[in-house]
């Protein structure tokens, strides 16, 4: 029997495992799917030689987050990063365009360019300060104050009702909105300022990558690692209660709060349950892959070259179409969260042919089809969409749920992402990776920090494990 098992083959759960099994500790990881993963697995959804990103696929914070910096993921595989970040689409042929070169960006945003360096460049300028304050727990003092100083008044800028305050044009409202908007949630707010600006800063610093190979390389580059340090992962391998896993000395759990209850059996004392009952669930996405015979005809030639576009319009009809998704509709005009890997790397198809990735934001538990609205709203801004497409498939929010149980309803997030929720995640903790069952911790999107391909849950976690069951510290993780 190892020392720890690990329920769950994430980006968190392998995370967790790669830092305990460094240790010196003998690992055991369980995954329920064919394959490892989770929200980093990539497959041939449609046809042969057509690679697919189940669910994530444009990855920030594999270079950017303190785990895989540690971890030295940059050096592991390899990552095309494009020179635009991501741009923002509008009628008329307008856009607006985050290079990873601030000065072209403000340049792009006319009038608008240096109220968007004022807002941006302090953060970019802060970064591995700023990060080590959001990906850790915002119940603890951050080191370095003033970056976070920093961050907290540009989320009150963007996160309030006065949001249109700082920005004139269409194109610089609906470049920061389109970002702001990547968490499922009504806008403004103030948490989807903090997860915006996050990821808008990266935008300028480590860039928007697109791993090569898929998003199924960090996971494999993960497991690796582990099984160089003696660790196991065993595939169809569905651990339905924790008796099953008992005789370890300690249990990670790579798993939504819902599951950890069930998996629990009447061990969870009263208080702890209703805290965890209390954490809610968000909204979620409908995911739409398309089969490609040429590139996106976008009308403005920057989203050519865009790692990530954002779909929807102006700021105004992004923020509605979120809140009909709050009131339990389906949006009119959705927002349309769109990449096109292939262009950017050659592995993801055939010559002649690309990928397209897509998603669009629905109530939670819906089994709507969106790919004609996701269609729709692409051929607004790229005339002739519907020419170019070979092949489309939809994964419903419920279908989410199926296929990831962590996505509870179809909610990738793993939890609402709300102001409440970033600071009780998934209870009010010093230490909500603990469990008051002994030896046993959460590790998923569900604890702090949340949702993302960044390890970091699965870091914190494993920290906190290694000093109260073995007394060890968190051991070295580069090459």
């Amino acid at each position: 029997m190892p020392d720890v098992e690990v329920v769950g083959a994430g980006p968190n759960g392998l995370a967790a495992a790669v830092v305990m099994a460094r240790a010196g500790l003998s690992v055991r990881v369980h995954e329920a799917a064919p394959t490892l993963g989770g929200g980093s697995r990539s497959i041939e959804l449609m046809e042969k030689d057509h690679l697919h990103d189940f669910c994530s696929a444009v990855h920030p914070m594999a270079l950017a987050s303190p785990f895989f910096r540690a971890f030295e993921l940059s050096r592991r595989i390899g990552f095309a990063v494009p020179e635009v970040s991501f741009a923002h689409p509008l009628d008329g042929g307008r856009a607006g365009v985050a290079y990873r070169s601030m000065e072209k960006t403000v340049a792009g945003l006319g009038v608008d360019g240096e109220s968007y360096r004022r807002l941006l460049q302090p953060l970019s300028d802060r970064e591995q300060a700023i990060l080590a304050f959001t990906l850790n727990s915002v119940l603890r003092f951050p080191k370095k104050p003033e970056a976070a100083l920093r961050f907290a008044l540009a989320v009150l800028d963007q996160g309030l009702p006065l949001w249109n305050r700082r920005f004139r044009t269409d194109e610089a409202r609906a470049l920061t909105t389109g970002v702001m908007a990547h968490p499922v949630g009504t806008l403004p707010s103030l948490a989807g300022a903090g997860a915006g600006l996050t990821l808008n800063l990266l935008a300028h610093t480590v860039g928007w990558p697109i791993p090569v190979g898929g998003s199924q390389s960090i996971a494999d580059a993960l497991a690796l690692d582990l099984r160089r340090h003696g660790g196991e992962v065993v595939t169809d391998s569905r651990i339905e209660t924790l008796a099953e896993v008992s005789d370890a000395r300690v249990v990670l759990l790579d798993v939504a709060p819902k599951t950890f209850q069930a998996m629990s059996r009447g061990r969870l004392p009263a208080a702890y349950k209703a805290a965890l009952s209390a954490f809610t669930y968000g909204n979620a996405s409908c995911k739409v892959d398309f089969i490609l015979s040429a590139p996106v005809p976008w009308t403005h030639p920057e989203l050519h070259r865009a790692g990530t576009a954002h779909l929807g319009g102006t700021r105004e009809e992004i923020a509605a179409g979120e809140k009909q998704v709050n009131q339990g509709r389906h949006p009119d005009s959705p927002y349309v969260l769109v990449s096109q890997p292939s262009s950017f790397d050659p592995t993801r198809a055939p010559e002649g042919r690309h990928t397209l990735w897509t998603y669009c934001h629905v109530p939670r538990g819906s089994t709507r089809d969106m790919a004609e609205a996701v269609t729709a709203q692409i051929e607004r801004f790229a005339p002739g969409f519907r020419d170019v497409v070979v092949r489309r498939h939809t994964t419903t929010a419920s279908e989410l749920e199926v296929y990831n149980a962590n996505y509870v309803g179809g909610d990738f997030s793993s939890g609402a992402v709300t102001m409440r929720q970033i600071i009780a995640r998934p209870v009010p903790s010093l230490n909500p990776w603990a469990t008051p069952i002994k030896g046993v911790y959460l590790c998923s999107q569900s604890t702090p920090p949340g949702p993302g391909v960044h390890g970091m849950a699965g870091l914190n976690a494993a920290r906190l494990a290694l000093k109260r069951e073995f007394g060890l510290p968190v051991p070295a993780l580069g090459l």
